[in-house]
């Protein structure tokens, strides 16, 4: 965030030797891969000249999207108490280039992943760039992540990310009440939702959001750095869904969370299910557009 980049050449067609500055066409436009003038090695990917991905090779556990750093500190706090780590098994909607799919295969070694990427040369690409966990470990799946999600069996994931975003928007249709009791369905006992969600300072997308995710599931979490929280800028808000507990407002569970995020780089704050119920108060969830 904030890093000034120099021009890049672009480079006609992938390569199997590794990752390469250039541009590639994809089915949804281009991709760019960018050196990382910070840390040696790592790479920024862009799609349709917005940053997608941060993948540093060497260090799986490195996330450089801020985001990406309170997705896992959820993770971390939800999964050894509601979930079996040798038996994780975790959906990725959305993936570019599976940062978070490398994050979770170091924190959890055992866990099964699918990432399912609408873009299926964007799939091809990745693999032949980064050094990815192999199938059964992680496989990517190319469709839409609605589609696919529909036509998984009931109680197969134990954790469903959602990071899906055409430019700066998640498509409608993955953020309506009916999408999410499609994610609830295919959730296993204590699984949990995780979504990231852009918003313009107002937070309407993020309300209606939560109040979607409230009519299906009994606890609802969020995270953001302050300036998101009061409204002061565009950006991301990371929320947590679940029918088994999360941590509230003064519990040490809560405590625990805060002090992790508060020594992240981009310090963020944690609200729980009550303060989540009071800020979407006023706003309706969104809903599939009735059949005609």
């Amino acid at each position: 965030m904030g890093r000034q980049r120099k021009g890049r050449p672009s480079a006609p067609s992938g390569t199997s030797e590794g990752p390469r500055p250039g541009t590639w066409q994809i089915s949804t436009g281009t991709v760019e891969l960018v050196p990382d003038d910070l840390t040696p090695g790592a790479w920024t990917v862009m799609i349709n000249g917005v940053p997608s991905s941060h993948v540093d090779p060497a260090r799986p556990d490195r996330l450089d999207f801020e985001y990406m750093r309170w997705m896992a500190a959820v993770l971390r706090m939800h999964v050894p108490v509601h979930l079996d780590s040798e038996r994780l098994r975790v959906l990725h909607l959305g993936g570019g280039a599976c940062s978070m799919a490398r994050w979770t295969a170091q924190e959890w070694p055992a866990a099964r992943q699918v990432v399912v990427e609408l873009d299926t040369r964007l799939v091809e690409l990745v693999r032949e760039w980064f050094d990815l966990p192999r199938a059964p470990l992680l496989r990517i799946r190319a469709g839409e992540a609605r589609a696919v999600t529909e036509s998984l069996n009931e109680s197969t994931r134990d954790v469903v990310i959602r990071d899906v975003f055409a430019g700066s928007e998640t498509p409608v249709p993955l953020t309506t009440v009916e999408s999410t009791r499609a994610v609830d369905r295919v959730l296993a006992p204590g699984g949990m939702y995780l979504l990231n969600v852009g918003d313009h300072p107002q937070l309407n997308g993020v309300r209606a959001e939560i109040a979607g995710l409230r009519s299906v599931f009994e606890h609802v979490a969020a995270v953001a750095d302050p300036a998101m929280f009061k409204g002061r800028r565009r950006g991301n808000v990371v929320l947590a869904a679940s029918h088994s507990p999360l941590p509230a407002a003064g519990s040490p569970e809560a405590a625990e969370m805060t002090r992790s995020l508060l020594v992240d780089p981009v310090p963020a704050q944690y609200k729980d299910s009550d303060w989540t119920a009071t800020f979407a108060a006023t706003v309706p969830a969104r809903r599939d557009p009735s059949p005609s």
